[in-house]
């Protein structure tokens, strides 16, 4: 790692920062007054339009001042951290796909719509038949996040980046019947869940993750709809905060143990580390017991997980913190080990202290552990799944896909995309590689957002996008030395 500091770039003149700060505070004036604040509470507003400006001014220059590449890779440059009372915001509106259109595949890639309509797909399990399962999913009431004026601001940012739907609360399974890449049949197979994520199998049983709890329900190869109401492994962290919703699982090998990844309930620990009792941390489970303990920590958001065959280590997408400049702090993948402490909340990187958090934990700090590899800053890496046998030209045969669901406090924006990042020996070995882009619009808007990713029963590489509401297949094309699986 590089630890740099720059100075500011080009800036607005003083007189137009002033013009763009009024017309920006009379436009949320306006909105107030359209929700009924004016009459309810007159004076919040009134302080509100007089210190909008001000806020906004001290938003100025926090542009990135890196190319995301520099945030990528095992040894990313970490600039010195950029404060300001409010975040930079670039939220990508949420816009859909115009008809006939896809996301673009790198060279020698062939992309289409494996399914559509559906209803904010986020997570992908391939089954070994063939069968695909997609939780069409969103978070759960959580009355306790986002409050007061920042978080007012915040849910009308989800809504126009296409977060603020409800949740359909179900898991659908996609069949192609023909072969024909596409699939021709779909079928609920399990409904009224809560909020679910992670999907597994394990021992013959098929294992979800709610926002709130593991749930094991039967499965047999070709079951098209399951009317058990399951049982309960564990509970998980959940609460009228909640704040990283989202729980993932996957199987150990065996079976017997699964791991969860939890997200934090905060940003960086601004709501005190008594909200943080078990979470930003991946959990190991026992199957038939249910019983749990700590398999690493200081992970702030872990979601995707992979096995990586060498080495037999399970490898984690970690989604980094937020409002410290748009360079700061660059997410991650990195291999789990047991006992491991990332640093959350207190440093990141290593032994890079995030002043912010009160009291630090200096004896945690010495221990914390360097991620083996940045994936940018602020990309919200989410989606992780290993290369397996599938059907894409050799460039991607050994190494890790990743789904970039994007950034809303960088600029410019980074992520929107699906990267694959080659592996030898099990650790990575070069560059990361573009494998899907094209998801924003020539005029800023969000036609998708790439989530979920997973390798099918035919190799082909599949990407949930919760904001198309389709999943995308990705193969070779005829020619490109796309191989069997």
């Amino acid at each position: 790692m590089h630890t740099v500091e720059l100075q500011d770039g080009h800036r607005p003149d003083a007189a137009m920062i002033r013009v763009m700060a009024f017309r920006r505070s009379t436009t949320v004036l306006r909105r107030l007054v359209a929700m009924g604040c004016m009459t309810r509470h007159i004076a919040a507003v009134r302080m509100l339009l007089v210190s909008l400006p001000v806020l906004l001014l001290a938003a100025c220059g926090t542009r990135a001042r890196l190319p995301i590449e520099a945030t990528i890779g095992p040894s990313p440059t970490l600039t010195q951290p950029q404060r300001a009372l409010i975040p930079v915001v670039k939220v990508a509106k949420a816009a859909g796909w115009p008809a006939g259109t896809t996301p673009q595949g790198a060279d020698g890639l062939r992309v289409n719509a494996f399914a559509t309509g559906l209803d904010h797909p986020r997570w992908l399990l391939a089954l070994p038949n063939g069968d695909v399962l997609v939780a069409e999913t969103n978070a759960p009431p959580r009355p306790d996040d986002n409050r007061g004026i920042k978080g007012w601001f915040v849910r009308r940012f989800q809504k126009r980046a296409g977060g603020a739907v409800p949740s359909a609360n179900r898991i659908t399974l996609l069949r192609d019947t023909n072969a024909d890449g596409v699939a021709d049949r779909r079928f609920v197979l399990l409904a009224n869940l809560n909020s679910p994520f992670g999907m597994t199998l394990a021992k013959g049983d098929l294992v979800v993750a709610n926002s709130d709890a593991l749930f094991r329900f039967p499965y047999r190869d070709g079951d098209t709809t399951i009317t058990s109401t399951g049982t309960r492994i564990a509970d998980l962290p959940a609460g009228p905060l909640n704040h990283h919703w989202t729980k993932n699982v996957i199987a150990s090998p065996d079976g017997a143990t699964l791991y969860v990844a939890i997200g934090s309930n905060s940003n960086a620990a601004e709501h005190g580390m008594g909200v943080e009792v078990d979470r930003a941390m991946v959990w190991a489970v026992d199957a038939r017991t249910g019983a749990h303990r700590v398999y690493a920590s200081g992970l702030r958001n872990p979601v995707g997980m992979a096995w990586e065959p060498t080495t037999t280590a399970l490898w984690v997408a970690v989604n980094e913190r937020d409002e410290i400049g748009g360079d700061l702090v660059p997410d991650y993948m990195t291999a789990l080990r047991e006992g491991a402490f990332f640093g959350w909340p207190y440093s990141y990187f290593g032994q890079h202290l995030d002043e912010r958090v009160k009291p630090q934990r200096p004896d945690l700090v010495a221990t914390a552990v360097v991620p083996d590899y940045a994936l940018g800053a602020h990309t919200a890496s989410l989606g992780l799944a290993w290369s397996g046998v599938n059907a894409l030209p050799a460039t991607y045969a050994t190494g890790l896909f990743v789904g970039q669901h994007g950034s809303w406090n960088r600029n410019p924006r980074s992520g929107y995309k699906v990267i694959f990042v080659p592996f030898r020996d099990g650790r990575p070995s070069g560059p990361a590689l573009d494998v899907l882009t094209g998801f924003i619009s020539a005029s800023g808007d969000a036609m998708g957002r790439p989530v979920g990713v997973a390798i099918d029963a035919t190799g082909a590489l599949l990407v949930a996008d919760d904001v198309g509401n389709a999943i995308w297949r990705v193969t070779g094309r005829p020619g490109s030395s796309a191989r069997e699986p």
